[in-house]
């Protein structure tokens, strides 16, 4: 198996989720080692932005 294969993307355009990278890199985030967490990007990127601009405030 390659290498990509074992990872997932989500394509912000799209809103799918993508085994392998499939789009293009502007279009897509990733890459997450599960399925899962692919579907759950739009979050974990609001909870990242969340954690960084807490951070800029201390």
């Amino acid at each position: 198996m390659a290498e990509h294969e074992q990872q997932w993307w989500y394509n912000h355009k799209t809103g799918e989720v993508e085994n392998g990278p499939q789009s293009l890199g502007s279009d897509r985030d990733g890459p997450y080692a599960t399925e899962a967490d692919a579907r759950r990007a739009p979050e974990i990127a609001r909870e990242r932005a969340r954690a960084w601009a807490a951070d800029e405030e201390e």
